[in-house]
């Protein structure tokens, strides 16, 4: 993979309860600079990348429910449609995890159709999975609940839990989702292999805040 196809694919992420409005803007100038596809951040940046993106050609996309998924659904729109204001076009929710384990398959579906109802036709929606936390079964109800309420994008962890990414997850998403939803992974990709592994088993985005590591060697 040439390094300007592999910045193409990654989301250039800083989720850190501390980050400040320094280390948001040094992000975004970092993202241009390498022609990241996105910077992900939490909903309270998404103005300033907004502003400090405006006409470099990277998207802004913020999350909503992070990290734990376990807001309800008209709290979760809100989140989503504020953050679509502000000048989001991205948009990376976490599932109500609870609903998937607990087995309630249709009030997964309301959480997940919510967010959508706000970003249709307005933003890119990618919805995390958590799957350091699932079984094999969960992971692929879960794909199937997220296809069926229009998603366009699956995404397999936060970085905030256990564990991360793996291959094995990714390769099963992709099965899962067929080649019209797209997978990102995300969580402890540090390094270049890692990287190009996860888009070899089917990503076709990667979540990471060591872009600038990954693309530069």
């Amino acid at each position: 993979v040439h390094p300007s196809d592999l910045a193409a694919a990654i989301d250039h992420t800083l989720l850190k309860a501390d980050a400040t409005a320094d280390d948001i803007e040094k992000l975004c100038d970092e993202a241009r600079q390498y022609r990241f596809a996105t910077v992900c951040v939490n909903p309270v940046w998404v103005l300033l990348c907004a502003a400090r993106l405006d006409g470099s050609g990277v998207a802004v996309c913020s999350v909503v429910g992070f990290p734990l998924g376990a807001d309800d659904p008209e709290t979760k729109a809100l989140a989503a449609r504020r953050a679509v204001q502000d000048g989001a076009t991205e948009i990376d929710m976490v599932i109500a995890l609870g609903h998937l384990k607990g087995g309630d398959d249709e009030a997964l579906f309301g959480d997940i159709a919510a967010v959508r109802r706000e970003t249709l036709g307005l933003a890119c929606l990618k919805v995390i999975l958590e799957t350091s936390l699932l079984t094999d079964a969960q992971k692929v109800r879960a794909c199937e609940t997220a296809c069926r309420a229009g998603v366009d994008f699956v995404k397999t962890s936060t970085g905030f839990a256990a564990g991360g990414a793996t291959e094995a997850d990714v390769a099963l998403l992709r099965k899962t989702v067929g080649t019209n939803v797209g997978v990102k992974a995300s969580g402890g990709i540090k390094d270049r292999a890692t990287a190009e592994a996860m888009l070899a088993a089917g990503a076709n985005r990667i979540g990471t805040s060591s872009g600038v590591a990954i693309v530069t060697g």
